[in-house]
């Protein structure tokens, strides 16, 4: 099941884990990143508490969690080459994986549809 944020964020969600990344809508406004800030595993976050920071030759911007939740893993290779996050957001570019507290929530987030609404 794949799911939106207003905030630019997508999930790919199975068995109520979460892989979380920013859109490539989000990827294109930011333009080349230059850093990227992940949170720890283990760490638990709320919805929409700033988990992730990224940072562009023009802004740095917080990534927010999306849905309460707990991180299982961080994708390292983004920390090191975050170029990987503008080739390729919604695949190898993702942020983390998050278990969801009440995978049932991620039902309130937009779908691809809706998303493409959004940002149209």
């Amino acid at each position: 099941m794949l799911k939106f944020t207003d905030e630019h964020e997508w999930l790919k969600i199975e068995d109520g884990i979460a892989t979380v990344g920013i859109t490539q809508h989000a990827a294109e406004q930011l333009g080349d990143l230059v850093f990227v800030e992940l949170p720890e595993a283990g760490s638990t976050f709320a919805k929409n508490v700033a988990a992730a920071t990224v940072e562009s030759v023009k802004a740095a911007s917080d990534v927010y969690c999306p849905l309460d939740g707990e991180v299982l893993e961080s994708n390292q290779a983004i920390v090191d080459d975050p170029s990987l996050v503008n080739s390729d957001p919604q695949g190898a570019g993702w942020f983390f994986k998050l278990k969801l507290s009440d995978p049932s929530s991620a039902n309130a987030l937009l779908d691809e549809a809706a998303y493409k609404e959004l940002i149209a």
